[in-house]
């Protein structure tokens, strides 16, 4: 998958969760406004690519549970985004293709882990803040968790 593509799913990813987008047409706007022209043919098959669904909410990720809040499941996120996981500490650092970090991001800001203090998204970057070694131990755990049951 090339960089570009790479980038307008996650920018399709994080659209679909920060609002609900009821048609492909609408979608389409969101990109332009953001300068990414797509074709409807491509906006069609990227659907398709990243299992999304039309449903009475907006588009959703088929198939897969849906968070309470409309957002895709972190498990989703983890399984389209998660490249490598390096502990430091307190820190939990998650690394991802280009434009892979901020989708990742909403979507571990949304489980509302509490052992989470705060998280910051680069391009291909989140870093997780727990308040201390043994917060971020569970954390990595449970994280760890929902990878190897999405292999």
């Amino acid at each position: 998958m090339n960089t570009s593509k790479t980038f307008r799913h996650g920018q399709i990813l994080r659209l679909i969760s920060d609002a609900s987008i009821s048609n492909q047409e609408d979608l389409r706007r969101r990109l332009a406004a953001q300068k990414l022209r797509v074709t409807q043919a491509t906006l069609s098959r990227d659907l398709q690519e990243l299992r999304l669904v039309k449903t009475q909410g907006g588009y959703r990720a088929a198939g897969l549970p849906e968070e309470s809040n409309g957002l895709p499941s972190l498990a989703r996120a983890l399984g389209e985004f998660l490249l490598d996981i390096r502990p430091a500490v307190n820190l939990l650092v998650l690394k991802t293709p280009p434009s892979g970090a901020q989708p990742l991001a909403a979507a571990v800001d949304a489980a509302k882990f509490p052992e989470t203090a705060g998280t910051i998204a680069g391009d291909d970057t989140v870093l997780i803040i727990t308040p201390d070694k043994k917060s971020r131990e569970s954390l990595q755990r449970r994280i760890e968790s929902l990878v190897s049951r999405r292999a």
